[in-house]
């Protein structure tokens, strides 16, 4: 009994350490393997991309064979405003690392989104980001050290670690995005953490700037465009996709594939950097009038695969109807999930 839970405090200890060092030193943007089922973190450039109110849901465990070491919660508001032209949408996000939560991310932003057409099929939108961060460090939560460690009774000594001066921060961010798109494909660039505000528990220490690209299309492979079935089946529908992001000197590159035959949709996608390869994401959505639900795993490749049990993530979103306008506006057509 005694190994088991000497066992499990080595695991915390591990990642109390691990928590330390990421609060004194740069940490990496939250990463979801379901990008368009959460649009506006992708790119605040989709505020209002669907035309319609949208209402989009997202949780991740990432990583759970780490003492469910990272936990994600997202959720999104959009709509586009004839009046504004353009739209706008609003971001939550809460992000806890660490057995209960010792690091706890906590986010919201609003952003807004002008939209102009520069061609018959062809129209761009420009976005702006203003969110305000909150980062809380629970202390009491992983006070395992490796300096506690007894070899026979366990963790029984106090640790010489002592807690920064303040355990709540407070930090004003800024994003930009922008998105170009036609009939049957999509295209934008992201920047995140423009002014790089400082996150830092111990030190000065700013946020790395993050930068997105992303581009994809839609491949009606029936001649008539979603036809339906005699199964209630409509037309299918391949769109591949590339996702790149770079942030502090990390390239991630996300190949990816879905097959859209409604109401179901599948897909595969492939993350790796530079050097080595990091997960295959296996994705499976089904969408029915305004609602749909999705589900990802990221089976990890890595040298990390046999202790991290991969990522979960479960998406619900919700298309409400469109108001009345005066003129009518085409909506972005691009994935679901």
């Amino acid at each position: 009994m005694l190994k088991i839970t000497l066992k499990k405090g080595l695991k915390r200890a591990f990642l109390g350490g691990m928590l330390l060092l990421s609060a004194t030193t740069h940490a990496q943007d939250i990463g979801f393997s379901q990008f368009y089922a959460n649009p506006l973190y992708l790119n605040p450039a989709f505020a209002g991309s669907a035309i319609a109110p949208r209402i989009s849901l997202t949780y991740r465990a990432q990583w759970p064979g780490l003492v469910s070491a990272f936990t994600t919660v997202s959720a999104s508001y959009d709509q586009y405003f004839p009046d504004l032209h353009g739209g706008l949408g609003f971001l939550l996000l809460t992000d806890r690392q660490g057995d209960h939560g010792a690091l706890s991310t906590s986010m919201f932003g609003a952003m807004y989104a002008f939209r102009f057409q520069i061609s018959r099929d062809i129209y761009v939108s420009a976005a702006l980001q203003a969110t305000i961060v909150n980062m809380h460090l629970n202390w009491d939560e992983y006070c395992l050290f490796p300096d506690q460690i007894d070899a026979r009774m366990g963790f029984s000594y106090p640790t010489g670690a002592t807690p920064p001066d303040k355990l709540t921060k407070w930090s004003p961010d800024f994003h930009a995005g922008l998105l170009v798109s036609g009939s049957q494909w999509y295209a934008g660039l992201a920047a995140a953490h423009l002014t790089q505000p400082n996150q830092a528990f111990y030190s000065e220490d700013p946020v790395p700037m993050k930068f997105t690209i992303h581009a994809g299309g839609m491949i009606n492979v029936a001649e008539e465009s979603r036809r339906q079935s005699s199964l209630g089946l409509g037309s299918p529908i391949i769109s591949p996709n590339v996702v790149y992001q770079l942030q502090n000197g990390f390239n991630y590159f996300n190949y990816g594939v879905y097959l859209d035959w409604q109401p179901f949709l599948v897909g595969v996608w492939f993350r790796h950097g530079l050097e080595n390869p990091d997960a295959f994401i296996f994705q499976a959505g089904f969408q029915h009038d305004h609602f749909k639900v999705g589900y990802s795993y990221d089976v990890t490749v890595s040298k990390l695969a046999n202790a991290t049990a991969g990522a979960h993530e479960l998406t619900v979103g919700f298309l409400l109807p469109v108001p009345e306008q005066k003129k009518k506006v085409r909506a972005i057509r691009c994935p679901s999930f």
